[in-house]
């Protein structure tokens, strides 16, 4: 009895393998006439059974599938169905299925690049270069423009998705380059890789050879993701997406700057100085770092700290012209307190005049600063402070040239 039960389940898989065959058959036939819905049709029937089947049959129908769907433009199935095929190992319809891929690949990614810098249709275009990404995940940075995207497009969730994907498989966006320059041109160019780059340069046709390496994206993905949580209005998930990050890399500038820039936007200027402490103690030698210290002792009416900051920021960066302005700006502060004592002097001319010398001095010491600031950066801030300092100073000759200076770019 035990054996007609078994004769009689071997029959039923022979049938059901029979079937399996011939349907593929019928859908291949259907692809190749082209009626790509009777294909998909025959295929979804038989889907089950080959699943559960024999494992013979499952590198075709992938493969038949992801043509199928591919012809229909539904390219993440498509992609699903190949990649199932090239899990299983098949050397004949993985290669079948590998230009395949690659059309989907290009044409998908071409169009995400034209919804983005053409159509400016930034929802779709981070759909498309996600789907990119699905379709060879090897080319990470399709994930990361489609992040960037979906933030253009305020889908802040879409980007929140796409961003914790980014940090899930490790992305941090370094590209190296093998560059030379182009003797014939003189243009620098990315030879693809090192061994083309060296046969290229060994050719004479280039000269210069150099390896460029990109910084990590890595402190502006978490950058990225604590400002969407903060449109979103989740400033303690901001904050503490900073903290998570800065825990495995306590060393990163950029991370702090990062997270002290948070600060500014959220009026926490006593934590953004704190930061800014923290990041001199990194990078000692950086004057933008010494010049923010400024600024943030400027805004709680540390004068004296302000100036000496001023001052390192130029001694690092002679040509800083925005430290020379707000290093003048701090001499200046003094001039407010004077002009309101002035002010209640009106009818005391002997202390009016004590004053309006005391003013004239403050002036002269904030000359010098104003000068070199507008001498490395003109702006009409720098000329119309410049041309008030010298009508207070009686300088005429110089008032009447920055007068003129002043009317030409109003």
């Amino acid at each position: 009895m035990k054996k007609q039960v078994l004769a009689l389940s071997l029959g039923i898989m022979s049938l059901a393998a029979s079937a399996q065959k011939s349907e593929l058959k019928a859908a291949e036939k259907a692809i190749k006439k082209q009626d790509f819905n009777t294909a998909i049709a025959t295929l979804d029937g038989v889907e089950g059974a080959v699943e559960m089947g024999d494992d013979k049959y499952k590198p075709k129908f992938y493969y038949l599938k992801g043509r199928a769907y591919a012809a229909k433009k539904d390219y993440k199935t498509a992609g699903e169905a190949f990649k199932k095929l090239q899990a299983i190992g098949d050397k004949k319809y993985a290669s079948q299925a590998t230009p395949i891929m690659n059309n989907m690949i290009q044409e998908v990614s071409n169009e995400a690049v034209d919804l983005y810098n053409n159509k400016k249709n930034y929802s779709k275009a981070a759909d498309k270069f996600y789907l990119t990404y699905v379709l060879s995940p090897r080319d990470t940075s399709f994930a990361y423009n489609a992040a960037v995207s979906a933030t253009q497009a305020k889908e802040y969730d879409k980007a929140l998705e796409f961003y914790g994907e980014l940090r899930k498989i490790g992305y941090t966006g370094i590209e190296t380059k093998y560059v030379a320059t182009n003797k014939a041109t003189g243009k620098v160019e990315n030879l693809g890789s090192k061994q083309q780059r060296d046969l290229m340069v060994k050719s004479g046709e280039y000269s210069n050879p150099t390896t460029e390496v990109s910084k990590s994206k890595a402190a502006s993905i978490v950058k990225n993701v604590a400002l969407i949580l903060k449109e979103q209005g989740k400033v303690d998930e901001a904050i503490a997406a900073f903290k998570d990050a800065r825990a495995s890399s306590p060393k990163d500038l950029n991370l702090i700057l990062n997270e002290a820039q948070l600060y500014v936007e959220m009026g926490k200027m006593d934590k953004f100085g704190d930061l800014m402490e923290e990041a001199v103690s990194l990078d000692p030698e950086n004057p933008t770092l010494y010049y923010n210290l400024g600024v943030v002792n400027y805004n709680q009416a540390r004068m004296d700290e302000a100036k000496k900051y001023y001052e390192k920021a130029i001694e690092l960066k002679p040509n800083y012209g925005d430290a020379y302005m707000n290093l003048a700006v701090v001499v200046l502060d003094k001039d407010k307190a004077i002009v309101e004592e002035m002010n209640k002097n009106l009818s005391n001319f002997k202390k009016y005049d004590e004053l309006a010398l005391k003013q004239k001095e403050v002036y002269k010491e904030a000359l010098p600063f104003l000068e070199k600031a507008d001498s490395l950066k003109r702006t009409i801030d720098t000329v119309k402070t410049l041309m008030n300092l010298y009508e207070v100073l009686e300088m005429e000759a110089k008032a009447k040239e920055y007068r003129d200076i002043y009317k030409s770019m109003k």
